[in-house]
């Protein structure tokens, strides 16, 4: 029963952060939001940090996967590539590159322009934070 609630809850991360869906990010993270709140609650006292830390690293590159994809054009991804801090030599090169979304979303350019700090910054919280906010006693040393 666990498995199935779990793939359950892969799913409705996915069906969220779909790159094709016509929302915004800030309601597409006010959604996983509300999603994860409810999900964590039916897990609640169960140990699942580990599962969570990679279902957080997926949820992520998902979401970096739709900022990509909103950027449409290589020009808008090269300015929005150099406004996050890439200089322009590497810029321009990722912006026209012929990888796929998903390649792009796992690579290091995106993973340290959008970082989970500017994540946070639109609203994005972790799975693994919402878990040690609902179980603080799972969370702490077993010698306090």
């Amino acid at each position: 029963m666990a498995e199935k609630a779990w793939e359950k809850l892969k799913e409705r991360l996915k069906s969220i952060s779909r790159k094709t869906a016509p929302v915004k990010l800030e309601e597409r993270i006010a959604k996983i939001k509300e999603v994860q709140r409810g999900w964590l609650n039916y897990f609640r006292g169960t140990s699942i940090m580990a599962k969570l830390r990679a279902l957080d690293g997926w949820l992520r590159n998902r979401l970096r996967y739709c900022i990509w994809h909103d950027w449409k054009k290589p020009e808008r991804k090269r300015k929005n590539l150099i406004r996050l801090g890439i200089d322009q030599d590497h810029a321009y090169a990722f912006s026209r590159t012929r990888k796929g979304g998903w390649a792009i979303a796992q690579s290091p350019i995106l993973g340290s322009t959008i970082t989970l700090k500017r994540l946070k910054q639109k609203g994005y919280q972790s799975l693994t934070d919402v878990y040690i906010e609902l179980n603080p006693s799972l969370c702490e040393p077993p010698y306090t």
